[in-house]
């Protein structure tokens, strides 16, 4: 059963929490929703042999297509895909150390292509 407890009490443990104090987008829990994210993206981006640099050179139409594609909500700034390309390069990195092991190669490299385009060579 709930007590009632003086108005002015509740703003000394509580505090006063209106809608403009609280900034989400710094918040603890929406930097671990970016790395969820950021974690999520990488997995499909390694798996296609994207790496950091090419996954950033992309346009922010593209990314936001391969992101749908990975059937992830596309991130809203550039933060969570600054993140993802830093997660593509530890796992390149990894990779290299690991060349024997069977996560150390994409299991769709074939669809790089669809995704970054090689550059043209001149005439």
């Amino acid at each position: 059963m709930f007590t009632s407890v003086p108005h002015s009490s509740l703003l000394l443990v509580l505090g006063t929490v209106t809608s403009g104090d609280f900034d989400f987008a710094h918040s603890d829990q929406a930097a671990k929703s970016r790395r969820d994210k950021a974690t999520a993206l990488a997995r499909y981006v390694w798996d296609r042999g994207i790496d950091g640099a090419e996954l950033l050179a992309l346009s922010d139409a593209v990314r936001r297509k391969l992101a749908r594609a990975a059937d992830i909500s596309p991130p809203s700034t550039m933060e969570t895909w600054n993140i993802t390309a830093e997660l593509l390069d530890v796992k390149n990195l990894w990779a290299r150390n690991n060349p024997a092991h069977p996560s150390a190669t994409p299991m769709h490299g074939e669809e790089k292509i669809m995704w970054v385009k090689p550059p043209i060579a001149p005439w």
